[in-house]
């Protein structure tokens, strides 16, 4: 369900209500780097349209951990990582978050933690499937509590 305002914002986001565009105005196709940064622009704009905080984006702890987004959904903090997939072709985006791709986020998560000086608050850990194929919407799919 959908929270105060978030109705606004979803409307009148540029990045949710726009055809998507895989190529450059010189007609070269975005890198996978590029492909992945717009489905995390993407993934940010859907969950602040959900009514969350967007706290971090990229986050890499000293030890080697990475989180995608660090997110505030009421008094949870949450953790999310971001697949984007080009095609449905191959499988659910979910699918490639395997084990070692669950342990660089907890280490990441843990890391985030360690610097809040605290571990006495509700958290989880969220996939938001983004898939973009070339001049439809964007398809996001925000799975809570994944593991």
């Amino acid at each position: 369900m959908l929270k105060v305002g978030s109705f606004y914002h979803r409307r009148f986001s540029r990045l949710l209500n726009s055809a998507c565009r895989l190529h450059k105005r010189g007609g070269d196709r975005l890198s996978k780097m590029e492909i992945g940064d717009l489905g995390e622009c993407i993934a940010c704009a859907e969950l602040r349209a959900r009514g969350g905080k967007v706290l971090y984006r990229n986050y890499r702890g000293p030890k080697g951990g990475e989180v995608d987004i660090v997110l505030r959904d009421n008094d949870t903090l949450v953790f999310v990582e971001v697949k984007t997939r080009t095609s449905k072709g191959f499988g659910r985006p979910l699918d490639a978050v395997n084990v070692a791709k669950q342990e660089l986020i907890e280490r990441g998560a843990n890391s985030w933690l360690h610097l809040l000086g605290r571990r006495d608050m509700p958290w989880r850990f969220d996939v938001v499937e983004v898939i973009l194929i070339e001049g439809e919407l964007p398809d996001v799919n925000w799975v809570m509590d994944v593991f």
